[in-house]
């Protein structure tokens, strides 16, 4: 749930940002989405302001967007506020808190997936060979030797038939979380089905990380663990995969991509990784990033590696996130091909639930409009919410804004809908569904009745920035405009 602007941490800009760290002798130097300076929370005396260390390195990273800051050294990290209490803090001679404090969930997510990576055997230790060739087929891997699965310490869990991926902290290597991948057929489809320990909203892994080098100044970023582990087989590059995939580039995860100074997104093969592309490389910063559109000729990393495609000359052609101000249609005549190619994906994102909709619409595409209307009573809120729902368990990140009902009535209301089954009657189920509930990318907003236009708007915003959000849903424009400013407020 996102707080009204009342339990808000005050925003703060850049310039703000500079003036404090300035005033307060602290160095620092602009990265592409961070400053950089020394870190509060490593050495020197409690009385000692951190630029006193000589050649101090610069491991504490202050988002430009947000303010929030994170120390690579410690993990310590917090709010643009938490710093500014920090430096005052160490200028009274009381040394920066510095533990990393989690909570009793994540703990014991910690520690279940130390019991799952425990219990997990290497890919290139089962049984016998055939065991081995036989499991990395049926995940589409056979390709992907053992030493590349042992470089990333691949490891497979036979009561769950599936792959473990782990997450080691960038500070001491210890094991912090895991991600299990299975493969569910469905008829001629092969699905992958995901589970990370500790859940998805704490889970931020970049795959890969700990094999990156301090001098590596080239990165692709893919947006799946097979992924990288293809990408680094076929030439050798540095990559990672994001712990979520093109749902979302968590802000937390920004100061380990600082250290690039080129990074190609290489996503998917589908239009939904493009556009996420694009979304993601705004944060990264355009004049670093290059992007790699989908294609048939052009698909994603583990099946181009399967088909035998040449990475240097895919990656060669990855097209500039950042344009001139004017362009030509040489520059456009690819994406325009890709339309014309992809004109299912085009519509945008199908209903599951309502196939009848999908002929109006053709689908959810980013940046249009929708407006829905009807008299009092009629079943707008209930249809919206299973609508977002559809959309939501998909994978589109949805912010709702329910200035009508409350977040309760409303969350109960999409529960129910989630569950197509009525849990007052099956109470022992609530926390098996409320379980599956929690790990899809919904988020509300927590404004009530007629609003002030520009806190909403700020709120979206940096809902937008912070969790990736591609639909927005109000609900309803006239309770949150009220009935005496609809006429002059647009």
């Amino acid at each position: 749930v996102l707080p009204s602007p009342e339990g808000h941490e005050p925003s703060v800009s850049i310039t703000e940002i500079r003036q404090y760290l300035r005033a307060h002798d602290i160095p620092f130097h602009d990265g592409y989405s961070c400053l950089h300076t020394p870190s509060l929370f490593t050495g020197g005396h409690a009385d000692q302001t951190p630029p006193a260390a000589a050649g101090a390195p610069y491991t504490l990273f202050i988002d430009k967007t947000t303010g929030s800051f994170l120390c690579t050294a410690t993990l310590a990290e917090g709010t643009w506020q938490d710093f500014q209490a920090n430096v005052e803090l160490r200028h009274r001679g009381i040394p920066a808190a510095s533990s990393e404090e989690m909570e009793e969930d994540v703990r014991q997510a910690c520690e279940d997936a130390r019991c799952i990576w425990d219990r997990a055997l290497p890919l290139w230790e089962l049984l016998d060979e055939e065991e081995t060739n036989k499991t990395k087929a049926m995940f589409g891997i056979s390709l992907v030797t053992n030493a590349t699965l042992k470089r990333f310490g691949v490891r497979y869990l036979r009561t769950a038939k599936s792959l473990v991926f782990p997450w080691f902290s960038p500070r001491n290597a210890t094991l912090k979380g895991v991600k299990l991948v299975r493969v569910e057929k469905k008829g001629d489809t092969v699905a992958y089905v995901e589970e990370t320990l500790p859940r998805f909203d704490s889970y931020h892994n970049l795959f890969g990380l700990p094999l990156i080098g301090s001098r590596d100044t080239e990165l692709v970023l893919t947006g799946w663990e097979l992924d990288a582990l293809a990408l680094h087989q076929a030439v050798g590059v540095a990559s990672l995969a994001l712990p979520r995939g093109a749902t979302c580039l968590p802000p937390t995860l920004l100061p380990y991509l600082e250290q690039f100074k080129r990074i190609t997104l290489w996503l998917g093969e589908d239009l939904r990784s493009w556009e996420a592309a694009k979304l993601f490389a705004r944060k990264l910063s355009l004049k670093r990033c290059s992007l790699v559109r989908p294609g048939n000729l052009q698909p994603r990393p583990l099946e181009a590696l399967n088909q035998g495609l040449n990475f240097t000359k895919i990656l060669h052609a990855a097209l500039p996130a950042s344009h001139k101000s004017i362009i030509s249609f040489r520059q456009l005549r690819e994406e325009v091909f890709g339309e014309l190619v992809n004109t299912e994906q085009v519509a945008g994102i199908k209903w599951m639930r309502f196939p009848e909709l999908n002929k109006l619409l053709k689908g959810h595409r980013r940046g249009e409009l929708t407006v829905f209307t009807g008299p009092t009573g009629s079943g707008k809120t209930t249809f919206i919410s299973e609508y977002a729902l559809d959309l939501c368990m998909q994978g589109v990140c949805t912010l709702w804004g329910s200035f009508e009902i409350n977040n309760v009535r409303l969350a109960k209301i999409m529960l129910t809908q989630f569950a197509e089954r009525r849990l007052e009657d099956q109470l022992e189920l609530y926390d098996e569904w409320a379980d599956r509930f929690e790990d899809l990318p919904l988020y509300f907003m927590t404004f009530h009745g007629q609003q002030n236009i520009k806190p909403v708007i700020d709120t979206m915003q940096h809902a937008v920035y912070m969790y990736d959000i591609t639909h927005v849903v109000v609900d309803n424009l006239q309770f949150m405009m009220g009935h005496d400013r609809m006429s002059v407020d647009r």
